[in-house]
């Protein structure tokens, strides 16, 4: 198997280290011809109107959406708002994922925080969630699933079929379950 991850900004390094770590070959992505032949891809965090602009720069906007509806994406933080329909303001997206997201829903830098969460369909207990500028999930389509809420409610992690989006960052831990959790969707993907 094979997952790429959009080395285009922010903790895409962080990310390769965690799917090297549960056996699956990462390969970093900066072009579009690089899409071919994954099993599936991450759109890390960062700052999403520089990851935007940076991703139709590069010629990967059209390719992204293409991909998106065949193979399994997964953004955290900024790739998430990537991904969305609708943010509130202007800036490039995929628009791929039925979704509202509010960007840096949370605060500034010095508002970021950590908090433990549940997160459907990953067994072992809690997972650490860091929030750095994070988006909050605002609303969600008929076919997206809420995955993982805030102790008080807020929406951070959403499912729609082979689509994943987080709101924190699980490759700034040491735990690996939720890129283990991305490796199953994009084998059971590659198996239909």
């Amino acid at each position: 198997m094979k997952i790429g991850v959009l080395a285009l900004q922010g903790a895409f390094e962080e990310h390769e280290r965690a799917l090297n770590e549960i056996g699956v070959e990462a390969r970093l992505v900066r072009l579009p011809h690089e899409l071919d032949e994954l099993d599936g891809l991450i759109l890390p965090g960062g700052e999403s109107t520089t990851f935007a602009k940076l991703a139709a720069g590069y010629g990967l906007v059209e390719p992204l959406r293409r991909m998106a509806k065949s193979k399994p994406m997964w953004g955290t933080c900024a790739g998430l708002v990537f991904m969305a329909k609708d943010v509130g303001t202007e800036q490039p997206l995929l628009q791929v994922m039925d979704v509202t997201v509010k960007r840096n829903a949370f605060g500034r830098q010095v508002d970021s925080f950590e908090e433990d969460i549940e997160v459907d369909g990953v067994s072992g207990g809690p997972f650490h969630g860091i929030f750095i500028r994070a988006p909050e999930v605002l609303d969600i389509g008929p076919d997206v699933e809420v995955v993982s809420r805030l102790r008080n409610g807020r929406i951070v992690g959403v499912r729609q079929g082979r689509l994943f989006g987080t709101s924190f960052h699980p490759e700034l831990t040491s735990d690996t379950r939720l890129h283990a959790y991305f490796a199953e969707i994009a084998g059971a993907c590659a198996k239909q």
